[in-house]
């Protein structure tokens, strides 16, 4: 199995397994995507590569030479982001319950914006910003309250959500908050409807809702909003959906909509910001494991035992996410075995991938489990005492070590 012109059985070899590898082609390619679908085509906008799915250094600096901002949500992924150069006015930070240290970290480093979860943190920062003698630009997040038809943990957009402020809230109190606050600069707002979607109806429903609120605001407070964040959630390709969907298919209506209410108003039309995540790093990504146990259960399923599982790719066990997996030194071998992918985890629901046809597999066989770009490394854990993998950037048909493999001595070098 060749991938992005590198040999995954020799990558396995030389790095070892289990082991992530990213396409620096790939992510490139999206980055460029965006670019001319959205930056290049409509004036006043900009990029953030939401960070928390998938955050190395290189990944910044390689997002950063794209022209893309970072989407950060912790003081750890700030710290990584100036760690790797990124401008702090180039960072978004988001989060439902920034502490006040995280708070006082974004003031001290310049973040450029600040998106607002709830009436409490705008109090607070509105103070830390008066002891800081700051003034940062704010934007407040706001939930549409529109089904996005995804798994509930991944959807955000709706009324039941731990995000942000309704809209009600926003034009009852806090917009009239936020203008009033002496110490912060009340920008626009943020909306997000959810993750991994393929259809665009809950995009354009939310940008409709969130507009009109924002004509409201216009009446009620005289306020005109400078930026407008629309968030990310474009899908990709993972078992059983359709094929990556075009950030334009999601990109165009909601600019129609955006641009023809501006026109209407006769106001300058904002800023607007998207934040690509999972769409950028998801399909750029793979994961190589090795085969160390084959056998049939006495419920007849066969049980290919992998040298990972839960530890570097949680999302089955939390989302029932599905993969597609190949194998690596089969990849031209029919696919005539239905097989059970199980992790090494002593937990029944440490399974990658039920049910799949792969060649007859035999122990120190790879397999590559396919799109796991986003959310797997960066969620990747060190339960069972499990080292977290090595990451390998790939480009051009040539390989590098992008992070090192952790070793048993990093599982306690914290421990007293």
């Amino acid at each position: 199995m060749m991938f992005y012109g590198c040999d995954v059985s020799e990558l396995a070899k030389e790095y070892g397994t289990p082991l992530y590898v990213m396409s620096e082609d790939d992510i490139r390619a999206r980055c460029r995507e965006i670019k001319s679908d959205f930056i290049d085509k409509y004036e006043n906008t900009r990029a953030v590569f939401a960070s928390k799915a998938f955050q190395t250094l290189e990944m910044c600096r390689i997002v950063k030479s794209e022209g893309l901002g970072l989407d950060v949500v912790s003081g750890g992924e700030i710290y990584a982001a100036l760690k790797a150069g990124t401008d702090p006015e180039d960072m978004v930070f988001h989060g439902n319950t920034k502490s006040r240290r995280e708070l006082e970290e974004a003031l001290n480093a310049g973040v450029g914006t600040i998106v607002v979860d709830n009436l409490s943190e705008l109090e607070l920062l509105n103070e830390l910003a008066a002891g800081a003698a700051k003034k940062p630009e704010i934007l407040l997040r706001v939930t549409p309250g529109v089904d996005s038809h995804t798994h509930e943990y991944i959807s955000t957009g709706q009324k039941d959500s731990k995000f942000g402020f309704s809209v009600e809230e926003v034009a009852d109190t806090a917009a009239e908050m936020a203008i009033n606050a002496e110490n912060v600069d009340f920008k626009g707002v943020h909306y997000h409807v959810g993750s991994q979607l393929h259809d665009n109806t809950s995009h354009i429903m939310a940008t409709d809702i969130i507009l009109n609120m924002l004509g409201g605001l216009k009446e009620k407070y005289g306020f005109i909003a400078r930026e407008i964040n629309c968030g990310g959630g474009f899908g990709v390709h993972y078992a059983g959906d359709p094929k990556r969907t075009e950030a334009a298919y999601f990109l165009d209506p909601v600019m129609e909509k955006i641009n023809a209410f501006y026109e209407a108003s006769g106001d300058a039309r904002p800023l607007v910001t998207i934040e690509p995540g999972r769409w950028i790093a998801a399909e750029a990504g793979i994961t190589v494991y090795e085969v160390g146990s084959v056998k049939t259960n006495a419920a007849g399923r066969v049980c290919i035992g992998i040298d990972g599982g839960f530890p570097d790719n949680p999302r089955v066990a939390l989302y029932n996410a599905e993969y597609e997996a190949v194998a690596v030194e089969k990849a031209d071998q029919p696919c005539s075995e239905k097989v059970t992918i199980v992790g090494k985890c002593c937990e029944s629901g440490d399974i990658l991938i039920r049910d799949i046809m792969l060649p007859e597999l035999e122990r120190g066989d790879h397999v590559a489990v396919l799109c796991t770009g986003a959310y797997n490394y960066s969620m990747a854990s060190n339960y069972n005492r499990v080292p977290r993998p090595a990451v390998v950037m790939v480009s051009e048909g040539k390989a590098r070590l992008s992070v090192k493999r952790e070793t048993y001595e990093d599982l306690i070098s914290r421990e007293l």
